[in-house]
């Protein structure tokens, strides 16, 4: 589905991506780990066209992306949930999730939103408060639900669990999971190395701007380099 080559993003003289391979196949779930400062927002960001690569390409469904805007890849069917939920908090949760279906133009956006709300009953619960509001958990829902009601194709989804509490956590990769059962392709940035792992079908590891390693997730779950780097194991 998504396919980037020799992808390079820099800041002013900076590169903060050097040159990377990746593909996201339809219907999976890759993820990308690494350290802070590796640069997997800064992917992300490039992907989502927030960010103008320096070089390589990307293709998404058979078509060049490389030069897309953030509101055109929308359109395409490519939306990103940002690292932090980026909720607009004045606004409320209703609004919110209206916000995400505002490039459409069918007629079935407000049963799409319903659908949402019964998804997330604590949206539906909080549909008249404003989104600043929420507790992290629950804008973190808001987010991912915001995204669905784009109608994307691929999923961009960036420290989703960031700042939650281990049952938020479980909560939101169970999301995860159901939204791929479902037929949604996903691009997961992700510090809990293990969920992430655990979710995945295939991973790669991004290290000060390259990937330094790649392969199914449940391979990478036992690899003893990983591990010690990343899952506070120790090798042999």
């Amino acid at each position: 589905m998504l396919e980037v080559r020799g992808l390079a993003t820099a800041y002013g003289s900076i590169r903060a991506i050097k040159g990377i391979d990746l593909a996201v196949p339809e219907g999976r779930i890759v993820c990308i780990i690494g350290a802070n400062g590796a640069g997997k927002t800064t992917l992300l960001k490039t992907i989502s066209g927030l960010l103008r690569p320096a070089a390589g390409t990307m293709t998404f469904l058979g078509e060049d992306i490389t030069a897309l805007s953030p509101a055109q890849l929308v359109r395409r069917g490519i939306v990103l949930v940002p690292e932090g939920r980026a909720i607009l908090s004045r606004m409320t949760v209703l609004e919110n999730l209206e916000m995400g279906a505002y490039q459409r133009r069918d007629g079935r956006v407000r049963e799409d939103i319903e659908a949402t709300m019964e998804r997330f009953p604590v949206l539906k619960e909080r549909r008249n408060l404003a989104g600043g509001s929420l507790s992290g958990g629950e804008q973190q829902m808001l987010a991912i639900g915001r995204a669905l009601l784009a109608k994307p194709n691929l999923l961009l989804l960036d420290e989703p669990s960031l700042g939650l509490a281990p049952l938020i956590v479980s909560r939101v990769f169970r999301i995860i999971r159901e939204i791929n059962r479902e037929g949604m392709t996903v691009l997961l940035v992700e510090q809990n190395v293990r969920q992430a792992l655990k979710v995945s079908d295939y991973a790669y590891v991004l290290e000060t701007g390259k990937i330094v390693h790649e392969g199914p997730s449940p391979e990478l779950l036992d690899d003893p380099k990983i591990k010690e780097s990343y899952l506070g194991g120790r090798r042999p």
